[in-house]
């Protein structure tokens, strides 16, 4: 396996993505973005690249934030979270420089990528899904938020997207849920939900353990909902 980093702008902020793929060939492959938690990237999404990688993609952790730019505390991640939940077009701004960075890579098949992403980064790949860009093929959120960008009239949703949530997430209540339905159903998109039971937010999170705010990991949600991906991602790229 190959794996790096690689710095791409977003207008005049450098961002540093994280690059893994097999080197067994030289063919080109399906690219995965993944979208980082609040906290920025981290060895959770370096580790979810490789196992993409492993699973013969390109996946390609993504920067919001900015080369260097991590939280270490609830209240640094806060920070940090907060201006582009205020402004969801410098959020899209940034995801759309990751979606032409992880085009641009020389191992990229152009024509399969899709965007993945975590609690914050959920919101991301609906985001970037929201706008309708001809590239993408898919997005899936896994445990993410689902409140609208509302920064204009909203255009067909042709990438295929799948809703990874937690049943008991209180981030993203039963009439969220309803709400984002709506939405999709209204952007004419090809979206499918997976709820689980008993499960609340950050569920793929190992050391999610606050369960008074509605935050625990939970193994057999983790273990369905990457399952419920590889058969999403096998069937888009098939």
């Amino acid at each position: 396996m190959k794996s790096d980093f690689l710095d791409y702008s977003a207008g005049d902020v450098t961002c540093q993505a994280f690059v893994a793929y097999e080197d067994k060939t030289s063919d080109k492959r399906p690219c995965v973005l993944i979208c980082h938690a609040w906290g920025g990237q981290s060895e959770f999404e370096q580790e979810k690249a490789e196992k993409l990688a492993a699973l013969g993609y390109l996946g390609f952790a993504v920067d919001v934030y900015g080369k260097g730019k991590r939280g270490t505390n609830m209240d640094e991640n806060a920070k940090l979270m907060q201006p582009f939940i205020d402004d969801r077009k410098l959020l899209l701004s940034r995801l759309r420089a990751a979606l032409t960075a992880a085009k641009n890579h020389p191992m990229t098949d152009s024509k399969n990528i899709a965007v993945m992403g975590y609690c914050f980064g959920g919101l991301c790949a609906l985001d970037l899904a929201r706008c309708c860009d001809p590239d993408l093929k898919g997005a899936v959120s896994f445990h993410g938020l689902f409140t609208p960008p509302k920064i204009g009239p909203q255009g067909k949703i042709t990438a295929s997207i799948l809703l990874l949530h937690g049943y008991d997430d209180p981030m993203a209540k039963p009439d969220n849920v309803l709400e984002v339905a709506d939405e999709l159903n209204k952007a004419g998109a090809d979206w499918q939900l997976h709820a689980y039971g008993h499960t609340v937010h950050a569920f793929t999170a190992p050391t999610a353990n606050m369960p008074e705010h509605g935050i625990l990991y939970s193994p057999s949600a983790d273990r369905r909902s990457w399952i419920a991906m590889k058969n999403f991602f096998e069937e888009l790229f098939a």
